[in-house]
């Protein structure tokens, strides 16, 4: 059966270039022009995947986030469409829980490379029995599940695909190139950014009880890393 990926985007050409992209890649997909029509859809079946436009007409993108991460479809991941360039709208949709973003103007190529690594972590996510701990972490493959301290910590797709891999290789430095191919995917070497984003999110959500995340240290001029 066909994974089926949801569009929420205004404009009509941006929507059907998307919808074309994604369905020579043999998804089944589904476009809205506004984030009110999403949701009366999501109640018959969840998608394996949204991508969503942040200025929107009505209700928009970072509400319609905020909504869905709310909801039963909290697991799916979502992609986030902006024309803004400023980085607080990033992290604001980050924190929100969105696990990955593009912004436009986007060749199709990298919207595909982003769309591919989504599905695949989506895919590989409970793969694994196996449980990593460390310093009142406990992070479970299987459950797709991070607590602190017996407290639960909720993580982005690509943030906890990001904590499970510096866990997995605790006290070795890692360079952002790596980290970048194997959380993200083909198309991302030289986003450090994104890279450098996600760890400020990571930091800040186990900081209560962490010490302000320090156990994810910078390596500088290499990446990160997790401390033993």
């Amino acid at each position: 059966m066909a994974k089926m990926a949801f569009v929420v985007e205004d404009e009509e050409n941006i929507r059907e270039v998307i919808k074309c992209a994604l369905e020579s890649c043999g998804l089944h997909v589904l476009g809205f022009e506004e984030a009110e029509l999403l949701f009366p859809e999501m109640e018959k079946h969840l998608p394996d995947l949204i991508l969503l436009d942040i200025m929107l007409p009505g209700m928009d993108g970072l509400t319609a986030l905020r909504q869905i991460k709310a909801g039963p479809a909290a697991h799916v991941p979502v992609i986030l469409l902006t024309a803004k360039s400023s980085e607080i709208d990033k992290v604001t949709g980050l924190d929100l829980g969105a696990d990955d973003y593009v912004t436009k103007p986007f060749g199709v190529l990298e919207l595909m490379a982003r769309v591919r690594a989504a599905l695949r972590h989506t895919d590989q996510s409970g793969s694994s029995k196996s449980v990593l701990t460390s310093h009142g972490i406990r992070l479970d493959k299987e459950r797709h599940e991070v607590t602190l301290n017996e407290r639960a910590v909720e993580l982005t797709l690509k943030e906890f695909e990001l904590l499970k891999l510096l866990m997995e290789n605790q006290g070795k430095a890692m360079t952002r190139n790596s980290l970048l191919d194997n959380v993200w995917g083909y198309g991302y070497a030289g986003e450090t950014r994104t890279l450098d984003m996600h760890v400020r999110s990571l930091r800040q959500k186990l900081g209560a009880d962490c010490d302000g995340g320090r156990f994810i240290t910078t390596v500088r001029g290499v990446g990160y890393k997790f401390d033993g």
